[in-house]
């Protein structure tokens, strides 16, 4: 049988090779997405100077081409720009993935708990991966509603650490959210939002002003009977939805730390953000009971970590209303 001491003596030799080739694997990264310092200094500029919008790979984050919309549609596109919001979203990844001890310990953390707990729990629990889908200036823009407009509901499903719920949040009386992650539920009980169960949220006896499903439509087993729900869930004539999905839309469950294909997949045609915008508003939407109100492209933002500063996803961000029966 192993002594203690050796035990001890080979744990340390394990970690210390884990963290040697952790850097060794960030020093390789950093040449091929120029983490040096002075590319960092250029960066941090580049994303201060009031030409930041003007960049090439800034602009493609927003880039849409309406008149391959649809007739419909192209009256409803709202263009989206980089804006003060969104510059310091990336600040503060940038910075955060500079953290060398910081992103060694979460790696090493992820690590070990990713065969057992999912990649959304591990997030919470380090207290990283924060996301960014639109900026309050973006979202009054979307709704065409005032910095002073208040209402009395907000529900948030799937609302993660609630970072983006508060952008919302602020114009609502009540905010009431949804999540999986026992360790994310904490971060939103910290914020004092009212949780519902999975199962409870269409049943309260009460209805919402808004609801918002963000980048959770390719994310559960039954996306129709979620729209659904949310459209029986709206307050008559006024209440709005606020729809996120990731284009392409590729549709998967997470279990535990193993990925699946859900029960239901919703069928999006096209291989184009404005093919597959089209095929939602025109088949999916409608198929639930929903309309397009105005719809905007956006980057899915989330925080980096030691080989990158921050990942982007392409977003549509729609504002959907109940069709009249």
């Amino acid at each position: 049988m192993c002594p203690p001491q050796l035990r001890t003596l080979l744990f340390v030799a394990w970690l210390i090779g884990y963290v040697a080739f952790l850097l060794s694997v960030r020093r390789m990264w950093t040449g091929k997405y120029m983490r040096s310092p002075l590319a960092r200094s250029l960066f941090m500029n580049m994303i201060g100077d009031s030409e930041a919008a003007d960049g090439q790979e800034t602009q493609e984050w927003y880039r849409c081409s309406p008149e391959l919309l649809g007739e419909t549609l192209q009256k409803l596109f709202v263009q989206s720009h980089l804006d003060p919001d969104t510059q310091a979203f990336l600040r503060r990844s940038v910075e955060k993935s500079g953290w060398m001890f910081t992103q060694l310990y979460h790696s090493f953390v992820s690590t070990v708990l990713s065969p057992l707990v999912s990649r959304t729990s591990i997030n919470g629990f380090l207290g990283r991966g924060s996301m960014f889908v639109f900026s309050a200036e973006q979202f009054r823009q979307l709704l065409h509603i005032s910095p002073e407009w208040r209402a009395e509901r907000l529900l948030d499903l799937g609302a993660g650490n609630g970072g983006v719920t508060e952008v919302m949040g602020a114009h609502f009386r009540e905010v009431y959210a949804t999540e999986v992650s026992p360790p994310m539920k904490w971060h939103l009980q910290r914020k004092n939002y009212k949780l519902l169960g999975l199962d409870e949220w269409e049943r309260t006896g009460f209805k919402y002003d808004l609801i918002s499903c963000l980048n959770l439509l390719d994310r559960c087993d039954n996306p129709l009977d979620l729209l659904r729900g949310i459209r029986m869930s709206l307050v008559p004539g006024t209440g709005r939805v606020i729809l996120a999905a990731v284009l392409p839309f590729q549709p998967y469950v997470e279990i535990g730390g193993r990925w699946q294909r859900p029960k239901e997949r919703l069928r999006v045609k096209g291989k184009t953000w404005e093919e597959q915008v089209t095929s939602l508003s025109n088949e999916v939407f409608r198929e639930a009971g929903l309309e397009v109100e105005a719809v905007t492209r956006v980057p899915y933002l989330c925080e980096g970590d030691m080989y990158k500063d921050y990942y982007v996803l392409d977003d549509a961000v729609f504002i959907l209303k109940a069709l009249e029966d």
